[in-house]
């Protein structure tokens, strides 16, 4: 049976919140909407909740559950979805997240409305601490992109977020251009390795101020992250992942060219900075010349100059690339004491005019 969307939701260890999410997908107003919920093999109950619902909503007979050989990661679990996927759009749904009733209408609307290939909602990020709950909202301008690059000119300029969720995207723009995701390891970017390329195929775009995704952060989800191993087969495939990305100079020619290799070198930076930070945890132990040798830039210095676009950050990123390993660590080192230094400031000014604005 065709769609016109499915909702693709992993599912890996969620009993707690898998309700949640589910009403919330089951609830849309848009009726022609396959539910694809991905068994990532969990241990605990997820899967016979999602089986409970197929014999008792009435929407039941729209949910179907795909089951991995094995527990394979977020980056397999998207893929396999956009390969199992009977719509005609995709959208992504995060378990322990929700989406609105009219979500999947306002996304649809405006694709038909414009002809889009890809439209983003905007979405507001919950954070849970016990009882209590601080919520951020996370809001686009309205804009309408249709001319080739233009879109990709925002994506590397402005920004739009990483994250594979809370966008309803054409299918046939990932088959056609065999779109994947990097199974590159669980917080090591995964998401990253799709949305970053994904701009360079796609002319009309459309972003929407509409809030129509919850995000759910958990602090002691951030806590356990935190304390995570660092794993050395991880970071290597996120590194490659990137390097992989960075190889695609044909597109050179084109006005973003710069822009993107610069959030390309913004994300080497950052592993390299978390190797850095705990280096002793992946093991065998990163070598400086491992450490620098990310740092290659795709650009000659040349062509950094003559592009006119993000200069100094090309120029930046560049710099450790070039430098001896020894002296290429010593001077990520000294950025981090420093940009380290500079957070800790701001918290201790912030926290003085809170003491400050409690005894007035």
């Amino acid at each position: 049976m065709a769609y016109q969307v499915t909702i693709g939701i992993p599912v890996y260890n969620v009993e707690k919140h898998i309700r949640m999410t589910m009403d919330s997908a089951l609830a849309q107003t848009f009726p022609d909407i396959e539910f694809l919920v991905l068994d990532d093999c969990g241990s605990d109950h997820s899967i016979e909740i999602i089986q409970e619902y197929q014999q008792t909503h009435p929407r039941g007979k729209d949910i179907r559950i795909i089951h991995q050989p094995h527990n394979m990661g977020i980056g397999e679990a998207r893929n396999r979805m956009m390969d199992e996927a009977q719509g005609r759009y995709f959208y992504s749904l995060d378990a322990g997240d929700k989406i609105f009733p009219n979500t999947i209408e306002l996304l649809y609307a405006a694709a038909q409305e414009h002809n889009a290939e890809i439209v983003y909602g905007s979405h507001e990020r919950l954070f849970i601490d016990g009882e209590n709950v601080s919520k951020v909202n996370f809001v686009y301008p309205h804009r309408v992109f249709t001319e080739p690059d233009e879109y990709a000119c925002y994506c590397y300029t402005v920004g739009v977020q990483v994250m594979n969720w809370n966008f309803l995207l054409l299918l046939d723009i990932i088959r056609q251009n065999h779109l994947r995701l990097a199974p590159v390891g669980h917080g090591y970017g995964e998401d990253f390795t799709f949305t970053v390329d994904l701009p360079t195929y796609i002319t009309r775009a459309v972003l929407l101020p509409d809030i129509t995704y919850q995000y759910y952060t958990e602090k002691k989800d951030h806590k356990q992250k935190r304390k995570k191993q660092m794993s050395r087969t991880s970071m290597d495939a996120a590194i490659a992942a990137i390097d992989q990305k960075k190889q695609r100079t044909y597109l050179s020619g084109r006005p973003y060219y710069a822009l993107r290799v610069a959030k390309l070198m913004m994300y080497d930076y950052g592993f390299v900075r978390q190797i850095v930070l705990r280096r002793n945890e992946a093991q065998p132990r990163y070598t400086d010349r491992e450490l620098r040798d990310t740092m290659r830039h795709p650009m000659t210095f040349m062509q950094i100059i003559c592009s006119r676009q993000a200069v100094l950050k090309n120029l930046f990123y560049g710099f450790f690339g070039i430098l001896p390993p020894l002296l290429c660590v010593l001077l990520l080192k000294f950025f981090l004491f420093f940009t380290g230094l500079v957070v800790y400031v701001r918290k201790i000014k912030k926290r003085r005019l809170r003491n400050k604005n409690v005894v007035k």
